[in-house]
């Protein structure tokens, strides 16, 4: 549980994001799914184990936890510091009815496009409210950590190391894609990551990694086979950080082997852009440049802000405008392809955006792992 001066600092912040935009009251989703039920526990306590909530924080009053009514029994409602809690048949319709009691116009929305089911939209969308999309003004409102959230930032990243080395030692030629990973998931999960668990795997034969990401399964993995395993997990306390390092014990091949040479020299360039008054693209270009120089490219964004929720704004692309500020958590990762995009080298670190430069969180060198 957050202190009380947590709490309080979050709903200022927001408040006065919903200010400026002229909003009588903010919906905030979340839902069971990974990664996307860390806003709903941010602004109320509540951990989601099923099914989906919503806390109402209006601009002036009181916030309410909204649960559908076939969510009675699941999750435990002591646990939020939100007490006002109510069970609806369709929530969107009460969210409606409350809207209309209260003089609500304007209802900013986090999760519109990805999480705000469609039964409560179709309530809502049309009527004499109107719904306007939150997700950034939320996500910058909430950017920077403060003290007591890195805390658990750093406890996070203590579990996802400590299940990387676990892999490692797990990893033995014979063995299937999943039995190299199930020991760093038994650690996460006795670390208290519960369902907050993205673990999936790039590989490929001969020494080169297939360009899409799939779930680690039964198939047996050969010395020259690259195992690119992306570990996204939290601690305890709901705060997202990924990590990944290259592992194989035969020969890389020979796009392998020149991404390797080129990945230490572009993951300091950007690390040292990440710094207070930095635009968040010239994070991607610095990186996104020297792998350019080589022939190569990046086969999607770069990095995104991480906290409770595993992707948030801003994001840490060529076209990202948004000012760095000191002590917002990243997660950068580039993906670099080749030309014909089917082979790649990847690598995840979390890193705190510091006043001259950045710090990553992870004392874990970049290197070839399992030889």
């Amino acid at each position: 549980m957050p202190s009380q001066t947590e709490i309080d600092r979050r709903y200022h912040n927001l408040r006065n994001a919903m200010a400026s935009e002229s909003i009588d009251c903010l919906l905030v989703y979340g839902n069971q799914y990974a990664g996307f039920e860390g806003a709903l526990r941010y602004v109320s306590g509540f951990e989601i184990v099923h099914r989906y909530a919503c806390t109402l924080l209006p601009l002036e009053g009181d916030p309410t936890l909204l649960f559908p009514s076939e969510a009675r029994w699941i999750g435990d409602k002591c646990k939020p510091w939100v007490k006002d809690q109510v069970w609806a048949d369709v929530p969107g319709k009460w969210i409606r009815d409350q809207a209309g009691s209260r003089g609500w116009k304007r209802l900013g929305v986090y999760g519109l496009d990805y999480i705000m089911p469609v039964r409560d939209y179709r309530e809502l969308a049309g009527g004499a409210v109107e719904l306007l999309p939150f997700d950034f003004q939320f996500d910058m409102a909430r950017a920077v950590k403060s003290d007591e959230e890195l805390d658990s930032v750093y406890d996070s990243m203590s579990i996802i190391v400590a299940g990387f080395r676990r892999l490692v030692e797990a990893y033995q030629p014979g063995r299937t894609e999943a039995e190299i990973m199930a020991p760093a998931v038994e650690c996460f999960f006795a670390h208290g990551a519960g369902p907050r668990m993205m673990n999936i795997v790039l590989s490929g034969t001969h020494g080169e990694a297939e360009a899409y990401f799939k779930v680690p399964g039964s198939r047996a993995v050969h010395a020259d086979d690259l195992m690119l395993y992306s570990l996204e997990v939290t601690g305890e306390d709901g705060y997202w950080v990924e990590f990944s390092r290259p592992l194989i014990q035969g020969r890389l091949g020979r796009h392998a082997t020149a991404m390797s040479k080129i990945y230490p020299e572009a993951l300091e360039a950007a690390r040292r852009r990440m710094r207070e008054g930095e635009r968040a693209g010239a994070v991607h270009r610095a990186s996104a440049e020297i792998f350019e120089r080589h022939g190569f490219r990046l086969g999607h964004l770069s990095g995104h802000s991480i906290g409770m929720t595993m992707i948030e704004h801003p994001s840490v692309g060529a076209n990202s405008d948004v000012e760095l500020r000191e002590n917002m958590i990243l997660s950068f990762h580039p993906q670099v392809v080749d030309q014909q995009g089917q082979v790649c080298l990847y690598t995840q670190d979390t890193y705190r955006v510091g006043r001259t430069e950045g710090d990553c969180l992870a004392d874990v060198p970049w290197e070839i792992y399992g030889r």
